[in-house]
């Protein structure tokens, strides 16, 4: 591969995709290419898509817009569209003029040749977007391979400094009929815990201080081997014992009984597992959990809840939910409001209900709930969460945390004409609270103690501890 070759990389949508984003970036970095900022300059413009949600496709075809107005200045660009979107949509991308190549997430070993191709085929179209549904299927062996080999190497698309994102498995066995991911990712596959430690301790030798364990449902790993069966507890404590490595996150876990004690002992035995608990909820009525095929009630979640908190009495918790799902009444959205008051999430994420095609959802309901009425409802549930955040916020006002960099806040203050100004730096402590505080760039990927002085709902503000 041409070393004179650029490479531009956005990507929308969830850790998954950052990750995917981070082994494509050493794969292609690997294979000769140097990286820009800059779309103007790239050869070949990677996108990773979501297909999540409607707007996150939107947000991709307008991307697939202005790329047609940058292809008129470099008429040889080439234009690959992966993750999850590229999988549902398959070669139907193609009729994008400005797309050349199609690559589904469990293809992604494949992008590099792609690419080749479409250089030495003077841009040719080819897509390649097969979801495994075997789990022996070969292809399984190499996105293993794949992950092993690059899982590790270098920043390039690498976040944050510090920390890195080790997937433990893949694709998901639950079927939320509202859900796509099944569909695009596939069924569950639990990586070998020998590779997922090997990876860990290769990027502690980097200097990695921090690594997020990540599966669709990640509290349901369990790998089997003969008669033994690893699962997400005994991985945590695993992970735990590699030298360098000092904070461990894992999401998203689905609230489940299977194994949930054990993942909690393992978070309060051990200082260096995160008491941190990503749980979605998705809706606080039954009858719309039932029609979400979610299987627990609202009072068995909150039970879950109450467990935690039992267990890992410091334990920080967030939730995900969805307004607007068909045929949710005001009866149904007053028993999610019930719901976020009472389980006293940190955070939590709320999303407008969208149709995704083929999704259970999609074929067996109309999407009834007018989007004024969606949006209504969205603002309200924010603003019951704010509520609850700024409470809990203010029991931090005057506490030293301890934080883990991650670099210059977005909206960075600096006096340019003071010599022995620091800008703002942005960190989160283990419980995933975002703090602020100045300080020097040099910090980033480093753990520092901060007073807190000032608090708002959703972040800490404070200054570098004696």
């Amino acid at each position: 591969m041409n070393n004179a070759r650029t490479v531009h990389i956005k990507s929308f949508g969830c850790q998954m995709n950052k990750l995917d984003t981070s082994l494509v970036a050493s794969a292609l970095r690997e294979a000769g290419f140097a990286f820009t900022e800059s779309v103007k300059e790239a050869d070949v413009v990677v996108i990773n898509t979501c297909s999540v949600r409607e707007h996150a496709e939107a947000r991709v075809v307008s991307h697939l817009g202005h790329l047609k107005h940058a292809r008129k200045h470099r008429p040889d660009m080439i234009v690959a569209v992966i993750g999850c979107m590229a999988q549902r949509l398959g070669e139907s991308l193609l009729a994008h003029d400005v797309v050349n190549v199609v690559c589904g997430p469990g293809q992604i070993p494949q992008l590099v040749h792609l690419i080749e191709e479409a250089f030495a085929s003077n841009a040719k179209r080819m897509a390649v977007a097969d979801v495994i549904r075997d789990p022996e299927d070969s292809s399984s062996d190499a996105l293993e391979q794949f992950e092993s080999a690059y899982g590790h190497e270098g920043e390039e698309g690498r976040a944050l400094r510090g920390q890195a994102f080790v997937r433990v498995m893949r694709g998901c066995d639950n079927f939320c009929t509202y859900c796509i991911v099944p569909y695009v990712r596939g069924p569950e596959q639990c990586r070998p815990p020998a590779r997922i430690l090997d990876q860990v301790r290769r990027l502690a030798d980097e200097g990695i201080r921090q690594v997020t364990l990540l599966g669709q449902t990640v509290n349901s790993y369990q790998y089997r081997n003969g008669q033994k069966t690893c699962s997400l507890a005994d991985l945590l404590g695993m992970v735990a014992e590699v030298e360098g490595i000092e904070w461990i996150r894992f999401v998203t876990s689905y609230p489940s009984e299977e194994f949930y004690d054990d993942i909690l002992h393992a978070m309060a035995s051990s200082p260096k597992v995160c008491r941190y608990l990503h749980m979605p909820a998705q809706s606080g009525s039954d009858r719309i959990l039932r029609a979400m095929n979610r299987h627990y009630t609202a009072a068995q979640y909150l039970e879950l809840l109450a467990r935690a908190r039992r267990i890992v009495p410091d334990i920080a918790i967030a939730g995900d939910f969805i307004v607007g799902f068909p045929g949710e009444t005001d009866e149904d959205f007053q028993a999610t409001v019930d719901l976020v008051q009472q389980a006293r999430y940190r955070n939590c994420f709320v999303f407008k209900y969208s149709p995704r095609p083929g999704t259970t959802a999609d074929k067996r309901h109309r999407d009834c709930v007018p989007d004024e009425i969606k949006q209504r409802r969205n603002v309200e549930l924010l603003a019951v969460q704010e509520a609850v955040s700024e409470r809990l916020s203010r029991g931090f006002l005057g506490r030293i945390v301890r934080v883990l960099v991650e670099g210059p806040s977005k909206k960075a203050n600096v006096n340019p004409t003071d010599a022995h100004s620091h800008p703002q730096l942005v960190g989160r402590t283990a419980t995933d609270c975002i703090v602020v505080f100045n300080g020097s760039p040099s910090l980033a990927g480093r753990f520092v103690d901060v007073r807190i002085t000032e608090t708002s709902p959703l972040t800490l503000f404070g200054v570098l501890a004696e």
